[in-house]
């Protein structure tokens, strides 16, 4: 026998609110209908109980609802352990700043009866970027002179939108190649989750700066690439994978190989340079993401596209 729904209009315990439960907040009900997954630490598609998908009771609508979860964790990033722990005030700040900005999600943030943050999200109709450059099953070298071209163009209005963040004094906090999805009506690349913050006073933007990076690499080589893989692609095996050294892999991720140049030659000079700013070789690193963007869009004419004025 199905249990009637409960109506919660204080969240502060979210495990508590289930399928067929009632969020009221503003003077708005909505009926949680499912629970969004992510993968995260290694861990396919973990249920996330604090942030249900819902729909609104009296315009039918369905949003995504995120409710306030404290918890944090450190990244080593060279020699600095970094502090990271999310922040559900933050989101709600960004979420205001980035208001009609076509490269957010977009939404609204209400408090519950005793204060909480309540943040109700659009849902963002389409996929996961790095779902999308998985469909169609050519070369790499094919992908990468064909495919990639325009996938990079839109990734440097990614690059714009994080910029915009940094210069009103935000991080993203959270850049994963699974957090830019594409809209499906438009075409538009959007970043989504910004509940992640991290403390770094001696450089504030440096976590966001090599997630970013990451992402390239992995639009790059279409995937992450460790020696494991090197050793059991055919087209590359243990000749390849003599050739690595430690300066060719990521300061960030532990054994993922930036160094694409030796794995694809069809790769630029100048496009792997970029890589090896995010390499444990590196003596350079960068400081904006206006450098990393205009590095990149430098480079994109030697992959044979048109570039944007």
């Amino acid at each position: 026998m199905r249990r009637p729904s409960r109506v919660f209009t204080d969240t502060s315990d979210f495990t508590a609110i289930d399928y067929g439960d009632i969020i009221a907040v503003d003077g708005r009900y909505f009926l949680v209908i499912a629970y969004t997954r992510e993968g995260r630490f290694g861990v396919d598609e973990q249920i996330k109980p604090w942030v249900p998908r819902v729909e609104n009771l009296a315009t039918g609508e369905t949003k995504i609802i995120k409710l306030v979860f404290h918890e944090t964790f450190d990244i080593t990033l060279g020699s600095f352990t970094i502090p990271c722990y999310r922040s559900p005030e933050k989101e709600a700040r960004v979420l205001e700043l980035v208001q009609g900005h076509p490269h957010f999600m977009q939404g609204e943030t209400v408090p519950d009866e005793v204060g909480n943050p309540v943040r109700i999200i659009d849902i963002v109709n389409g996929s996961r970027l790095d779902k999308v450059i998985h469909r169609n099953g050519t070369t790499h070298h094919d992908y990468f002179t064909r495919q990639l071209p325009p996938i990079l163009e839109q990734f440097l209005e990614c690059l714009q939108a994080i910029s915009f963040l940094h210069a009103h004094g935000f991080r993203h906090g959270d850049i994963r190649r699974d957090h830019i999805f594409v809209e499906r009506e438009t075409g538009l690349f959007k970043w989504i989750d910004f509940d992640y913050d991290f403390y770094l006073p001696e450089k504030p933007f440096a976590l966001d700066l090599f997630e970013l990076g990451n992402i390239l690499i992995y639009l790059s080589a279409r995937g992450n690439y460790y020696p494991r893989d090197i050793m059991n692609d055919p087209d590359m095996g243990p000749e390849v994978l003599e050739t690595i050294v430690p300066g060719d892999v990521s300061l960030l991720s532990k054994n993922r190989i930036v160094n694409l140049k030796k794995l694809f030659p069809v790769i630029p000079n100048q496009l792997n340079n970029i890589f090896l700013h995010f390499s444990q070789g590196t003596e350079v690193f960068y400081e904006t993401v206006d450098e990393l963007h205009d590095d990149l869009k430098a480079v994109l004419p030697l992959l044979g596209t048109a570039q944007k004025t």
